[in-house]
């Protein structure tokens, strides 16, 4: 798929829908009226419910017969309540813990999947005024300006990004284990709390790897075609291209990826050995 073969409002539409979240978000940061709870740290805003109304009412009006997966006002993370061959996936706010403590890091996603692929997709940093997009076989853009991720060949020289998914209270040995595995092989590695923007920050070179587990779609089906066409890989934990269904990622420029799938099989295999 090229292009030339999507209608182009919808790379419009994701854009149009991030750039209008991102101005909702700058408007009431510092100032949130309400910040509730999905989970023990698990935490939504006033700002997210409003933000994924427009993104709804935006894609309702413009494309009445598109499914619609967003994370705020569906519920539990089930695919199958939001099926479709066209299907969009948002995040109002990706980094809300960020966004409700006033840290000057989140963003919003927006991404069009057709029958599971993700072919476009739109992330909006409104503190650094930083718009990312990609289409397939299009190209990754920041600002108007082409995307290549960064080539180092080993991890000692890599600076890795990962997050810690809601559950890390209850697999604390699990999550900080791997992380600590990386640490010992890696020049760096980073916990800066939005999965998308840390895809990002690995399109345009500024990071080297990154790894998750437990990801929804919204966290990650966007900034995963923008890495994609940044010139990385993306794949989950077993090596297979990555689709928005699985919740476990691996992104690199490609020389680090199996090295990075190495340290996690190492890891699992010596849990369950």
């Amino acid at each position: 798929m090229t292009p030339a073969d999507l209608d182009p409002l919808y790379l419009a539409t994701a854009i149009e829908a991030t750039l209008r979240a991102g101005e909702m978000q700058m408007a009431r940061l510092g100032r949130v009226d309400h910040i509730g709870h999905k989970g023990a740290i698990d935490l939504v805003t006033d700002v997210d419910v409003a933000v994924e109304r427009m993104f709804r009412d935006l894609i309702g009006h413009r494309f009445p017969d598109h499914a619609i997966l967003a994370e705020e006002l569906q519920g539990d993370d089930d695919v199958a309540r939001a099926a479709g061959p066209l299907r969009w996936v948002f995040d109002p706010i990706d980094g809300t813990t960020n966004y409700a403590h006033g840290l000057p890091f989140f963003c919003s996603a927006a991404a069009l999947e057709i029958e599971g692929e993700t072919v476009v997709g739109a992330v909006f940093e409104p503190v650094r005024r930083e718009l990312y997009v990609a289409e397939v076989g299009g190209g990754a853009f920041l600002n108007g300006r082409p995307l290549r991720v960064a080539a180092p060949t080993t991890l000692v020289n890599a600076l890795l990004c990962t997050g810690f998914p809601y559950d890390v209270h209850d697999t604390l040995d699990e999550v900080v284990g791997l992380f600590r595995a990386f640490v010992g092989r890696a020049r760096g590695v980073r916990r800066l709390g939005s999965a998308a923007l840390d895809l990002c920050y690995l399109a345009a070179g500024r990071l080297d790897g990154f790894w998750e587990q437990r990801l929804h779609p919204w966290d990650v089906s966007a900034a995963s075609v923008i890495v994609r066409e940044a010139g990385g890989r993306v794949t989950d934990w077993d090596g297979q291209p990555y689709r928005s269904a699985r919740h476990d990622i691996v992104a690199s420029s490609g020389v680090l990826h199996p090295e990075l799938l190495q340290v996690i099989a190492d890891f699992t295999a010596g849990r369950t050995g």
